[in-house]
């Protein structure tokens, strides 16, 4: 018997041995092009902090390439919605970085408005992550009035599997791809930290902000769900981003985007 264990606790010493020498799955982040336009700043402050009527918004989405396994983060609007939704869908981006539907594992989301949830259904295997409080405002006998309802219906009719999550999600368990539970915008908000092996970590906002100013200066748009969960959830992104020396990638902002590289290429 005595052999048996010596033996046995060899064998499990050179499985660990065997686990640990394995490379670590390549991780790249790709963001792809979901929508442009204007909007009005006027809009995303209670506090009356800015007068521009008129100022660029961008509608970013993005794929997380982890080994051979593949996540979107956001879908942005469905093309032809309107004057701002995409010329070029989702699923054609994918097909230009030789992604099939079907590969995609994960399709994690910041928010239920639509345009970051509008081309949801180009994915319809994937697993949604999304939080838990959304889930419960997209699915309730009287949903939330904002919330992209139509954009679930694969989901919320069972066609798709649905992870709702009540805090942080370790995507692939090693720490690589986060997503970070961060309400305020709307009630079970996200936001996601992807941690790369040369570009470093890199965090993005969803709509924790939605352009520089309001980042810089704790900005509150008035149609946020709640004011001080926007403020908690912002100071927890700008601790993150500290401490972790993050590259903050604001979604909707113009200024952001060559903060990665230009589509197709990624950042690795």
């Amino acid at each position: 018997m005595r052999r048996i264990l010596q033996a046995l606790a060899i064998a499990s010493a050179f499985g660990s041995l065997i686990a640990s020498a394995q490379p670590a799955p390549e991780v790249t982040l790709t963001r792809l092009d979901c929508g442009n336009g204007f909007n009005d700043q006027r809009r995303f402050s209670d506090t009356f902090a800015y007068s521009e009527p008129r100022m660029p918004f961008t509608f970013s989405c993005y794929v997380v390439k982890h080994g051979d396994d593949y996540m979107v983060w956001d879908t942005g609007y469905a093309p032809g919605s309107n004057p701002s939704a995409p010329k070029v869908t989702l699923g054609e981006q994918l097909a230009q970085l030789g992604i099939r539907p079907e590969q995609v594992k994960f399709v994690g989301i910041s928010h239920y408005h639509a345009d970051h949830t509008g081309q949801l259904d180009t994915v319809p295997g994937a697993t949604l992550l999304i939080g838990d409080r959304e889930w419960a405002g997209i699915t309730a006998p009287t949903p939330q009035p904002s919330a992209n309802v139509a954009g679930f219906k694969h989901w919320i009719s069972g066609g798709g599997k649905v992870e709702p999550q009540a805090a942080d999600k370790d995507v692939w368990g090693d720490g690589t791809v986060v997503i970070l539970r961060t309400p305020g915008h709307t009630p079970g908000h996200q936001a996601l930290l992807v941690r790369l092996k040369e570009k470093g970590n890199v965090l993005l906002s969803g709509d924790a902000a939605h352009f520089h100013e309001n980042w810089d200066n704790n900005g509150v748009p008035g149609f946020n769900y709640d004011r001080a969960e926007t403020l908690a959830s912002l100071e927890r992104l700008k601790q993150i981003a500290q401490n972790l020396k993050a590259t903050v990638i604001i979604q909707h902002d113009p200024r952001d985007i060559g903060k990665l590289p230009a589509f197709p290429t990624a950042a690795h």
